[in-house]
């Protein structure tokens, strides 16, 4: 829970246990009670639920999809799928990923957008640092193009080019195919 709501039900527990002491009543445990400390009836939890929701002007919304409106609105907070199947106790994560599939694309298309400017945010950087590349290097980068790739050759062993081979990178002849 949030710190927020662990807030507000730390005070609602100092309120029910103050009251037990007026009342000399132990506490019961429960955190919402009727008057005597036993736990609510979940019909009057439902009328109450209705009677808020008229009030408010709001459409009818039944007491158990407001848990489908929490598990929608944490994963399109970004909330890891297994974390929503863990809040809401599901015991397969593919219950949970069936039943919240029209609110898994929109996390879908935002992950894909943020792994997106990811790259493109290191495609900035100078291979090896963390500091930006200026025009030079990005020229640089564009004008020499991609490392050549090595090519099969047998097993474990892998064969740059010949040109590659001969030179070595630094003028050398290698007598030995590069290996992996």
């Amino acid at each position: 829970m949030d710190r927020t709501t662990t807030a507000v039900l730390r005070r609602h527990r100092a309120r029910q246990q103050a009251e037990s002491v007026k009342n000399g009543t132990m506490p019961s445990g429960y955190v919402f009670t009727n008057l005597r400390g036993a736990p609510l009836n979940p019909d009057r939890l439902t009328r109450l639920l209705y009677e808020f929701i008229a009030a408010a002007g709001l459409p009818p919304v039944r007491l158990h999809d407001l848990r489908h409106g929490a598990a929608s609105l944490a994963l399109q907070a970004g909330a890891d799928l297994k974390v929503v199947q863990d809040q809401l106790g599901h015991s397969s994560i593919v219950i949970t990923a069936d039943t919240y599939v029209s609110v898994l694309p929109d996390v879908a298309r935002q992950a894909a957008e943020d792994t997106a400017t990811l790259i493109l945010q290191a495609g900035r950087l100078i291979p090896g640092t963390n500091r930006p590349a200026g025009r030079s290097a990005r020229r640089n980068r564009a004008r020499t193009g991609p490392a050549p790739r090595p090519t099969p050759h047998r097993a474990g062993v892998a064969r740059l080019p010949q040109r590659d081979q001969e030179i070595g990178g630094r003028g050398r002849r290698l007598s030995q195919p590069l290996t992996r």
